[in-house]
């Protein structure tokens, strides 16, 4: 079997984090294993509080795992602290990790930022030089790029600056009213839409955690990367289109909808 690690924070209400990567990671068939980075009290209609372990404990979480089982592929989510991100950074380095998928969680779908300056920075210069893929969404790929994205075109320039400047593939997610759900691929100097058909759910949380763990876990798996964002975006239209509705606001994804196994134990 193969194996990923998921190196992200915690959400309690169990449709983001480290319980959306662990589920989505199981429904690929991957043996899935974790490195969380906060420990939060959230639900669907919001985050209530937020705890960080020290970084030794959280260095002390990785030497764990590579030690004994190591990941075909990592996954890594909101990491908020410095301290943190350079932590994982010489972790990755020493174990010469491999397969790196970066979602750089810094802005909400809303537009508000979620971590300071000076940790953006340390994601810049720490992190994604180790990934081979990065998949910002649209607010994280105009900062990042430094420059607006209003349209199809904005995406381009945008992904194409940020690839140039960290040496890795970048998958910028679209959406927020600039087109239909088309993520936009720039690997190697080649640009590579990925269509996808906007679906009517408001319950959306965690699509982002979703979409780079199935990511990880196809590569995990040995595909291509094209063909792994393929798979991904239709695994995520299957979690949407089943309509899962629980929680008071915007609630989590159907992660086990391609399971089909109803044998009962």
């Amino acid at each position: 079997m193969k194996t990923a690690l998921t190196i992200a924070g915690s959400d309690s209400s169990g449709g983001a984090g480290i319980q959306a990567d662990i589920k989505t990671m199981t429904a690929h068939g991957i043996y899935a294993m974790s490195a969380i980075t906060a420990l939060t009290a959230q639900n669907t209609m919001g985050v209530f509080d937020i705890f960080e372990p020290p970084a030794d404990f959280l260095a002390k979480q990785l030497d764990s795992i590579f030690t004994d089982i190591y990941p075909d592929a990592i996954k890594i989510g909101m990491v908020s602290s410095e301290n943190l991100i350079t932590t994982i950074s010489k972790k990755l380095r020493f174990y010469k990790a491999k397969n790196i998928v970066v979602d750089p969680v810094m802005v909400a779908t809303s537009g508000s930022k979620l971590i300071m300056d000076d940790s953006i920075k340390a994601l810049e210069t720490h992190l994604f030089p180790l990934a081979i893929l990065l998949t910002p969404n649209i607010p994280e790929a105009s900062i990042l790029s430094g420059i607006s994205i209003e349209d199809e075109n904005g995406m381009k320039n945008a992904t194409k600056i940020i690839s140039d400047k960290y040496g890795c593939a970048v998958l910028c997610k679209g959406g927020h009213s600039i087109n239909d759900a088309n993520d936009l691929l720039y690997s190697k100097g080649v640009f590579k839409w990925f269509m996808g058909k906007r679906i009517d759910n408001n319950n959306t949380h965690g699509t982002g955690c979703t979409l780079s763990s199935a990511i990880a876990s196809n590569i995990a798996n040995g595909l291509d990367l094209n063909t792994s964002i393929s798979r991904a975006k239709k695994y995520i239209s299957g979690a949407l289109n089943s309509n899962l509705n629980l929680g008071k606001g915007s609630g989590p994804l159907n992660h086990t909808w391609n399971i089909t196994n109803k044998e009962k134990y």
